[in-house]
Parts: structure tokens; sequence; C-alpha cells
């Protein structure tokens, strides 16, 4: 379970997002998205296949109900947007560095980034350690580290694995409706575990589309383990 330790930072930021207001959230908090997405992409030109694309959506994909995540109640906590190893990564908004290869998963390297909305934006599989340190503002679009891959090797499934969170990273949130970006375009029409989405037979309306997937809280029960699944 990600670690509960305070920072300074984050108390400044929480400060500065009460005197901006409410953020509006999706999913299962009932909150409706912002009206104009406050994040970016995270790579720089638009998506296509010798770019980057989508490789598995946040949320209740089939591959994470046959593979469960146990630390995020059996969803995929983050959207994976695959690339080649190397690939400049950016920050999707103007924040400050709140964590480099901290104690919140997605190895072998990731960064953190604290913004005055109340939100965490998480970069994962990183190729290398961020040239970044805690407390470093960054700007939207600016570099901050190279993609990589969970193996570490750059030759299996090179992809950036990209988390919107919340209260103090103890929760995550799905990104898709707070990012501007073509999403259609970023799936290149392919089909595939990732991006086809497992169905409660029981509930068979419920968390099947890229944007109406819940929110999760790490280390809470899972939500998917369903007696009559589909695929």
């Amino acid at each position: 379970m990600p670690s509960r330790a305070p920072k300074r930072i984050c108390c400044r930021l929480g400060a500065l997002a009460l005197l901006l207001g409410a953020v509006l959230l999706p999913g299962g908090s009932g909150r409706a998205a912002p009206a104009t997405p406050p994040f970016g992409a995270p790579f720089a030109g638009p998506p296509g296949p010798g770019s980057w694309f989508i490789g598995q959506w946040y949320g209740n994909t089939a591959w994470a109900h046959r593979y469960p995540y146990p630390a995020g109640q059996g969803l995929h906590f983050g959207i994976d947007f695959n690339t080649r190893c190397g690939t400049p990564v950016l920050a999707i908004g103007d924040g400050v560095v709140y964590a480099v290869d901290g104690p919140y998963g997605a190895a072998p390297h990731n960064v953190v980034i604290a913004h005055a909305n109340g939100l965490f934006s998480f970069y994962g599989h990183l190729l290398q350690r961020a040239n970044l340190t805690e407390g470093q503002p960054v700007k939207a679009s600016q570099p901050i580290a190279l993609s990589g891959e969970p193996s570490g090797r750059c030759d299996l499934d090179p992809h950036l694995h990209l988390e919107i969170r919340r209260d103090e990273m103890h929760q995550t949130v799905n990104p898709v409706p707070l990012m501007d970006l073509d999403w259609r375009r970023a799936t290149l029409g392919i089909r595939r575990n990732g991006l086809t989405f497992e169905r409660d037979l029981d509930q068979p309306l419920r968390w099947t589309t890229f944007t109406d997937q819940p929110d999760v809280t790490f280390g809470d029960p899972r939500l998917n383990d369903y007696p009559h699944g589909w695929p």
C-alpha cells in the first residue's frame, strides 16, 4: 500500500486548491468532469502507429480482470501509452515535483508531479531515473523523463504507465475526462484485451466504456471479482 508520509509541498498545494475551488472529478465519486480538461498529452505530436498510442485503458479492462492488480482493487489504475523506449515524456500540466523513484510502484523508475488543483500525475516504467528533484517547478509540456518498460529491457512491451491520483496519492481517478487529446485516434482501431472492458453479466451495463470507470482506493477490496464475467 502506498506510503501515507506527509509532504510539506502538498500542504501548500492543498491550500492553493481550496482557494481555487473544488475540482470536479469523473468516476465512481459521482462528480462531473470539468468542462475543460486541465491536462494535456504526455508526448509531443499526434498519436499514431509510428509515435504513441493506447495499449490499455484505465479501469475494468479484460486484462486486469484476468490478471488482477491487487493493489488497485483488481482494476488497471492508469493508462498505458505504447511508444518506443527513450521517447521524451512530457509533464501533462504545470506543477511541482512530488517524488522521483518514490514508493508508488510502476518500476523501474517513476515520477510524481503535484498540481495546484489537488491532483497528482504519475509517470511509470521510465527508462532511467529522471533528472529532477523534489520541489522543483515544472511546466506543462516540459520534458521530464524518457519512456521505458516494466522489464527495463525495452524489447518486450515499451510503454508509459500514466496515472492521475488524489487524496495524497491514495486514490486514482479516470484520466480520460481530465486529458485533452484525441482519444479515438490514440486507439488506432486496435482490439485487444487492454482495450476491451470486462462485463459483469449480472450488471452488464456497468463500467464498460473508457469514460465510466470507477475510482480506485489503494488497499480496498477487489471491485471486479465477478461470478459471471465476460469475456
